[in-house]
């Protein structure tokens, strides 16, 4: 009897292998491909690519009324990007006082701009049923914090994600804005893709920790903004080194100049040297950024030489509507 359960299973598995490669439309796993996920080439997937690419990607179009777009983005979270963007929209307009500037938060999961800039409370609608952006310090915001409750969390798949950043690109009156900062989620997912090809976007800012695996994520999201053809301006290296409030001592706690070296090998610069300060994190966390809180201290000079790198890198502008020229 042993035998001839044994026989009987040896037959289940042999044609189950058979069958493996397609059941109900899922792969099943195996020792070379863990996850499952069908190999280039195989039944269907090259007539899918196919039509795929008779479709095109999506084409640009630009926010109405902003005329340059800026992303800051980093490869893994942790890395102050939030602050970073906070501060180099304040620095940009600190720096230029005739240039108008707006910041959406487009981290829709974790959204920081609400609390860093001081604002809450749900936006208004205008005649067109376009939400007007909150204001403060002169910066004219957009978060998904502004519309959902801050101790909430959002539990979404990724299509609602794409929809709520379009709504927050699209169904806001932005202009008329000169630059418009965007502090991107980080990582390369979906939001960062989708962005790219939505929207010309003017430059991209990597944010990194001078960490060696900090480092490693900063390369794929640089690497990841070149493959969709939007230009990467340069490294910001975040906490390059600590000084000793009371003795004055320089300690560089998460490695010194990593964000140079890897700016070299990727022939790229490093735009920003942030050193790694208490009035930064507390003037962020009070809703006061330091940028204008402490205009003239060494932390708030480094976000506005900052701005001037990124502002002096950013292509010429075009009116996308040549007939305005003339």
């Amino acid at each position: 009897m042993a035998a001839i359960l044994k026989k009987f299973g040896s037959l289940l598995v042999k044609k189950a292998e058979k069958q493996r490669p397609l059941w109900f439309g899922v792969s099943f796993s195996t020792h070379e491909n863990p996850l499952g996920i069908p190999k280039a080439g195989t039944a269907g997937q090259d007539d899918h690519r196919q039509r795929l690419m008779e479709r095109g990607l999506p084409k640009k179009l630009p926010i109405a009324g902003v005329k340059q777009v800026i992303v800051v983005a980093s490869g893994k979270g942790g890395v102050g990007k939030s602050t970073t963007a906070v501060n180099l929209a304040l620095a940009i307009s600190a720096n230029d006082k005739g240039k108008s500037v707006g910041l959406l938060d487009a981290d829709v999961y974790g959204p920081s701009i609400p609390r860093m800039m001081n604002l809450s409370g749900e936006p208004e609608l205008n005649k067109q049923n376009l939400m007007k952006p909150l204001v403060n310090f002169g910066i004219s915001c957009m978060s998904m914090g502004f519309l959902v409750d801050e101790k909430s969390p959002l539990v979404w798949r990724g299509l609602m994600v794409m929809s709520a950043v379009q709504k927050l690109l699209r169904q806001v009156c932005w202009g008329p804005l000169d630059y418009l900062v965007v502090d991107m989620p980080p990582g390369t997912g979906d939001t960062q893709l989708s962005m790219s090809q939505n929207i010309p976007i003017d430059g991209a800012v990597i944010v990194s920790t001078p960490q060696d695996i900090a480092l490693l994520d900063a390369r794929k999201g640089a690497e990841m903004f070149r493959k969709v053809n939007v230009p990467v301006l340069g490294l910001v290296q975040n906490m390059s080194v600590f000084q000793c409030p009371k003795c004055g001592h320089q300690t560089h706690i998460f490695g010194q100049d990593g964000a140079k070296k890897v700016a070299e090998e990727m022939e790229l610069q490093v735009i920003g040297d942030i050193p790694l300060h208490i009035s930064i994190r507390e003037t962020s966390d009070s809703g006061q950024p330091v940028t204008v809180s402490q205009p003239e201290s060494p932390q708030a000079q480094a976000y506005r030489t900052l701005a001037k790198e990124v502002v002096a890198r950013l292509p010429p502008y075009e009116d996308p509507l040549p007939e305005r020229r003339q």
